[in-house]
């Protein structure tokens, strides 16, 4: 079986067994992706071929910036069996996965890395290098980032709009301060109601605190199709009244998901200055 570049070995060895003679050892050919997340930046790192299957989620446009490029790729569930029969020499994972599943991977000798949640725009870049790494493409990955870094840039420069915006998704829930979301709201030049409240990472806002906060604009999520009762308070009378003046609601979608690149997408528009 193919192991990983001796750098990433060292990465893995605190969740996992190295893999014998690391240095001899080529890139590996047969990627396979668990998780949502590291589906995106493993499509967007990849060499041609080498990634072999991504998660099911992959595909879905209401939680997926990459949805067109995956339908070409085989899916997973995440499951031990399911990941076998593609025959991964290295498989990718969330420090959200299932950790028995992991463990029976390392068991059967399938080198795993893992990837830390992403809360900022650090986190981004870390995250694709840390990508780079494992599947040995390192130059691709900094091209990424230097694009990245350039786009950031960019908003960077435009003046503050000085707008307060909240985020309220199914059952109230939010996201405050140390935020991917929050990153993506700053980078937009908007300030975070949540954090103005004191609220840290996510939770859920009661809906009288945020009509009470009065912000400028609420992202609601797109709900799924079919009746979710988690989902109520997004067509709550005032939180309607709230979003009624125009420019006040918007909704927020796949880009807002996972820390790639394209959460740069989702602060244009916040900031104006794409569709």
């Amino acid at each position: 079986m193919r192991g990983l570049p001796a750098l990433v070995l060292v990465l893995l060895a605190m969740t996992g067994p190295a893999v014998a003679d690391p240095v001899a050892q080529a890139a590996p050919l047969r990627v396979l992706s668990m998780n949502l997340c590291t589906d995106q930046l493993a499509m967007l790192v990849a060499a041609p071929g080498q990634l072999v299957s991504v998660s099911h989620m992959a595909r879905d446009p209401l939680v997926s910036a990459m949805a067109a490029e995956a339908a070409s790729l085989p899916v997973n569930n995440g499951q031990a069996e399911d990941i076998l029969r593609h025959r991964p020499d290295l498989v990718l994972a969330s420090a959200y996965s299932a950790p028995v599943t992991l463990d029976m991977l390392r068991r059967l000798g399938i080198p795993v890395a893992v990837f830390p949640p992403e809360n900022d725009m650090e986190g981004v870049r870390a995250n694709l290098r840390l990508m780079g790494a494992v599947l040995d493409r390192k130059a691709e990955a900094q091209a990424i980032i230097d694009r990245f870094d350039t786009d950031l840039a960019a908003l960077a420069a435009l003046p503050a709009s000085g707008r307060r915006a909240a985020l309220y998704g199914a059952n109230g829930y939010t996201s405050g301060r140390g935020s991917l979301a929050d990153a993506i709201l700053s980078a937009a030049g908007l300030t975070n109601v949540a954090a103005e409240l004191g609220m840290s990472q996510g939770g859920v806002l009661p809906l009288e605190r945020l009509v009470m906060a009065r912000p400028d604009l609420v992202l609601t999520s797109q709900p799924y199709p079919g009746g979710s009762r988690a989902e109520e308070i997004l067509r709550h009378p005032a939180l309607r009244a709230l979003t009624a003046e125009p420019g006040a609601g918007a909704v927020s979608d796949s880009d807002w998901v996972c820390g790639t690149p394209h959460v740069l997408r989702a602060a244009a528009r916040l900031a104006g200055v794409a569709p």
